[in-house]
């Protein structure tokens, strides 16, 4: 096996061509080939091999036919890699007896297994030194085509050739000031299957999380840490084109990230983890007013149009609130386009990958798991019961306990066995609905200040309209104030501690 430690990035078509004949970039520039890669990828028709987390490949190069079998690393940076040179364009599994792919490799595999996506890349490399490190710069130009369906490919790899991990990011960020390269953690492949799927260009919503058994807590932190990344950089461009779901996603990929953080906080370094925490509270506040605004308006303003309110002191609470919604999502847009948001990316994914962990920890990841959910589940049963005397703060505090006992759920799911899934499903759905009344009541707070503030604030000739629209808004959030308390009370009563343990075959 060969591990494949690269990086790769978006940037600018204009600034992409001129990226390996610039000497502005760290390092001594060494030997530059060229070369045109045709790669057809394999699977079967259910997709079987990427559900597995593996990818299989033939590659044409100069007349010859190398197979490749690759499977995600733990961290996003490194991915095994396994090469065999094959007679034809068709895969060899007699081959892959060395791969992950050897434990799928039954004997009707081999008919099961048909092109899904193919990729045509025209491929400049060059080399450069950087300190005691080589890599290799990769201009990668051309085609992915499913079908029908075809998508371009412009994009520049990073690979470590040898050295050290250090010296890549040193580069990566030397090439994001120079050039406003943007980290792209989706690979060809991904974005191949996306083509197949015809989703390609949308809001990207979570992907599922496999965690083996034998992991350690750090390995398992690195495999959740960088599926949450992944979510929110596949975001990026719905938020540039101000997509109200695709800046829901990110925030979600975010949140997900965050509470990784806290539920794995007792083994992640503290300094670094620190200065990880604040980027990504900044990037939470650019995106937050966007979807607050827009929950808003679609909830609680256009309602009232079609009730018996003053037409114009809707229309006009109206109108106010899109023009902050322009300003909130234009906001967002503008975060993802910066330079901050572009060296946040590089520093999370080297931060996912490398450090210490904080003190010593022998335990598999099935029994950190099992005691992290037992612990959670046991305290917010606990607050649950005095809900109704808590103030808002502490009971929006509990409203994150509750998300984040729902995503360690998501998180750790696949360390336990088929027979319990059912028992876990019964709690994510339990957690799901006291989350959602716990957060429509804090909704309901923030609403209220913003109507407060829209019907003291507004121009004389549609004051009183205003303020009366502004009073129906407050009223029937209100009125459903109390059964949502009543619900969450009911679901946080019949909160359990879970009877199922995750395995630990390891």
């Amino acid at each position: 096996m060969a591990s494949e430690t690269e990086l790769k990035f978006r940037v600018a078509p204009r600034k992409l061509s001129s990226v390996l004949r610039t000497g502005g970039l760290s390092g001594r520039r060494g030997d530059q080939s060229e070369q045109s890669l045709v790669s057809t990828y394999y699977d079967t028709t259910k997709h079987k091999l990427r559900r597995h987390g593996l990818t299989l490949r033939v590659r044409k190069i100069e007349g010859r036919y190398v197979q490749t079998v690759k499977a995600g690393g733990t961290d996003g940076v490194k991915r095994g890699e396994w090469e065999h040179e094959v007679s034809g364009a068709r895969p060899d599994l007699n081959k892959t007896g060395h791969t992950p792919l050897r434990d799928l490799a039954t004997r009707k595999l081999p008919r099961k297994l048909k092109p899904v996506f193919q990729t045509d890349i025209h491929r400049l490399a060059q080399a450069r030194r950087v300190r005691k490190s080589q890599i290799e710069l990769a201009v990668d130009r051309g085609r992915i085509s499913a079908g029908h369906r075809s998508r371009p490919v412009a994009e520049l790899e990073l690979e470590l050739k040898s050295g050290h991990v250090a010296d890549l990011f040193r580069l990566a960020r030397d090439l994001e000031r120079k050039t406003g390269a943007e980290l792209d953690l989706r690979s060809k492949s991904e974005r191949g299957y996306l083509l197949v799927a015809g989703s390609g260009g949308g809001a990207q919503h979570a992907e599922p999380i496999a965690l083996e058994d034998g992991l350690s807590p750090r390995e398992a932190f690195r495999v959740i840490a960088h599926s949450t990344l992944h979510q929110v950089t596949a975001n990026a461009d719905p938020v540039r084109e101000m997509d109200a779901e695709g800046v829901h996603q990110m925030r979600v990929g975010l949140r997900r990230l965050r509470a990784a953080i806290s539920l794995f906080a007792d083994i992640l370094p503290r300094a670094s983890t620190a200065r990880i925490k604040a980027e990504l509270k900044w990037l939470t506040s650019e995106l937050a007013p966007a979807r607050e605004i827009d929950v808003f308006l679609n909830e609680s303003i256009r309602p009232i149009t079609e009730r018996d309110v003053p037409r114009r002191g809707a229309r006009a609470i109206r109108k106010r609130f899109s023009r902050q919604r322009v300003a909130a999502f234009e906001r967002a847009r503008d975060a993802v386009m910066s330079a901050p948001y572009r060296r946040l990316l590089i520093d999370v994914i080297e931060w996912i990958g490398s450090g210490r962990p904080h003190g010593d920890d022998d335990r598999s990841i099935a029994a950190y798991a099992a005691a992290l959910l037992d612990r959670r589940i046991r305290k917010a049963r606990k607050e649950g019961k005095r809900l109704h005397d808590l103030d808002p703060m502490r009971r929006h505090k509990l409203r994150i306990k509750i998300k984040k006992i729902r995503y360690a759920v998501d998180f750790f799911e696949s360390l336990y066995a088929d027979r319990d899934r059912k028992e876990l499903a019964a709690l994510s759905d339990r957690l799901k609905q006291i989350q959602s009344a716990l957060g429509s009541l804090n909704d309901f707070m923030a609403h209220r200040e913003l109507a407060t503030e829209a019907a003291l604030t507004a121009p004389p000739a549609h004051r009183r309209a205003q303020a009366f629209a502004s009073g129906v808004v407050v009223g029937q959030e209100r009125e459903a104030a109390d059964g949502l308390m009543k619900d969450a009370t009911k679901e946080l009563s019949r909160l359990r501690r879970l009877r199922a343990m995750p395995s630990a075959r390891a």
